[in-house]
């Protein structure tokens, strides 16, 4: 059995994938599993697919329903014990696989459901933005997603136990698994950077707030005030935040913006 499987889900993504899975391949060995479905893009990923599979495992080449059936695609094929999602155009930190396994080393993970580190948010040079991600405490994933989501390990059972990726959200459906347990979710937190997630994207939109709002009051019961204050703070720090990019950005010399 493979201790690790790599899902990337990809659609027309040709022009980052390669620097997708040349992360990858530095850290494949026999017990990492790399599973690429793909949408049936129209652009070069099925050539660079062509050109990596020494490396990729399983590849999954049909129309799907979005990026969570895609995923829920990846689970379904994977072997590993946990499962990893990275999107084609993340990157994985060269020491994240070794990371996770002396991390592993050190406990026994079948006391464990999930576990989160921190992520890089960088521009397209690479240029790091903030690092995003802390521990998973149910009361503040009750509101909101507050971990990274991106290269997280999921154990594979989990799935079998709760079920897959719901394609009701279209967005934030990682966020709806990981909060269908509650506060029985267990967790750990590996306190390293382990991936690079491209700013932008449909995670950093209103739609995306419609849809973390909608999952927070499913899994918890708030009146009506709290749910107008919840929103409420999320459509204020939506709103900060891409101020803090725009500011960011004009100041070209910031490794960091601390926020």
């Amino acid at each position: 059995m493979k201790i690790f499987s790599i899902v990337i889900a990809t659609y027309n993504a040709a022009e980052t994938l390669q620097q997708c899975l040349d992360s990858i391949r530095q850290q494949k060995a026999e017990d990492v599993e790399l599973i690429l479905v793909d949408g049936e893009s129209v652009d070069n990923t099925h050539a660079i697919v062509q050109g990596n599979l020494d490396i990729i495992d399983i590849y999954i080449h049909e129309k799907d329903r979005g990026i969570y059936d895609a995923w829920n695609k990846g689970v379904k094929a994977a072997s590993g014990k946990w499962v990893l999602f990275l999107g084609a155009d993340d990157i994985l930190c060269s020491e994240t696989i070794q990371n996770y396994k002396n991390l592993l080393d050190t406990i026994n993970d079948d006391t464990v459901d999930y576990i989160s580190a921190w992520v890089n948010y960088v521009d397209s040079s690479g240029r790091v933005f903030r690092k995003l991600g802390s521990a998973w405490n149910w009361p503040d994933f009750s509101k909101s997603m507050n971990v990274a989501h991106v290269a997280s390990l999921h154990k594979k059972v989990l799935f079998e136990e709760i079920g897959f990726f719901s394609l009701e959200y279209k967005i934030c459906a990682d966020y709806e698994f990981l909060a269908r347990k509650k506060n029985s979710l267990r967790t750990l937190f590996l306190a390293k950077v382990v991936a690079q997630m491209q700013m932008g994207g449909i995670s950093l939109s209103k739609k995306a707030i419609r849809e973390t709002c909608k999952i927070a009051n499913t899994y918890t019961k708030r009146n009506w005030f709290e749910r107008f204050f919840m929103a409420s703070e999320k459509y204020i720090s939506y709103y900060l935040f891409l101020v803090k990019i725009k500011l960011w950005r004009l100041n070209k010399h910031a490794n960091i913006f601390l926020v």
